[in-house]
């Protein structure tokens, strides 16, 4: 009966008897993991034109805190990335390398969706 209750608390992450959000960030894990975060939509917006509408959003979910990066392209599918860091990982920072790849994936992802959307049916105006 433990596990049907929100006070049961998610395996490995929290004790039981508290709520996942009883799990708070530092004041410095809370910025390192914002400015990864504004890091990722900053370079993401760069890979796209400004027609792309890029935003994010820092919750609690069951297993600690989540980053969500999300693009809204002009035509197609919102395309988005979620992760919950590890909280060590916020203490040495999140890697260049991870944050590049999914920058690179949220375009490409978003120009993808465009392309989907739009079909083969566009008359090129020049050859």
């Amino acid at each position: 009966m433990n596990g049907n209750t929100p006070y049961g608390g998610a395996p490995g992450v929290v004790d039981a008897g508290k709520r996942s959000t009883d799990v708070e960030l530092t004041q410095d894990q809370r910025q390192s993991l914002q400015s990864a975060v504004a890091g990722i939509v900053s370079q993401t917006r760069s890979y796209l034109p400004d027609s792309y509408t890029v935003g994010s959003e820092l919750s609690y979910g069951s297993n600690g805190p989540t980053a969500t990066v999300a693009v809204r392209p002009p035509a197609g599918h919102p395309v988005s990335a979620g992760f919950t860091p590890d909280l060590d990982d916020l203490e040495t920072g999140i890697g260049a390398d991870e944050r590049d790849e999914v920058a690179r994936g949220l375009a490409a992802s978003a120009a993808l969706q465009v392309m989907d959307a739009v079909g083969d049916g566009i008359t090129p105006t020049a050859r």
